[in-house]
Order: C-alpha cells, then structure tokens, then sequence
C-alpha cells in the first residue's frame, strides 16, 4: 500500500518535474487492516511540500470507503 501512494505521488508530482522517480524515505505509515488479492483498492495523495526536486507526499488507501492505510513518503522527482 505505501508502494502505491508512492506511484501514485511520483506521477502527481511527476507532471511538473517531467523524468523519472525514487521513493527516497517512507516518514511515517500505518496500517489498519490487511488486503487480500482481489480487492479493489482506491488511492489519494497529495503533495504537501515541495523543495526542488523532493516532494513531502501524504497518502491514504480505502476499500469500500473504509481506510486500510495512511503514510507520508518523501520523493524525489525529476532527472535522476
């Protein structure tokens, strides 16, 4: 799940930087159930920071409108 706040994010923050992507730190993550294969699983980010080519990206992972996980990732964007 933070893998996915992750693309979700680089690509978010992506549109403005142009390149590609690393997850550079995971800040904070938790987890309030599990998933199982087959669930269908709805992300939101947002970026909450940015400091040239690093972006603070706060995430959250939903099933059925219920929230599975929160994290916030640090990114970096752009030319690697």
């Amino acid at each position: 799940m933070v893998e996915a706040i992750a693309q979700l994010g680089g690509i978010t923050a992506g549109r403005e930087e142009g390149g590609g992507g690393i997850l550079a730190a995971v800040d904070r993550a938790e987890f309030q159930a599990a998933v199982t294969a087959g669930d269908t699983l709805t992300v939101s980010v947002r970026i909450v920071k940015s400091f040239g080519q690093l972006h603070l990206v706060e995430g959250e992972v939903f099933r059925d409108g219920v929230k599975l996980a929160v994290a916030t990732v640090t990114l970096k964007v752009g030319n690697i």
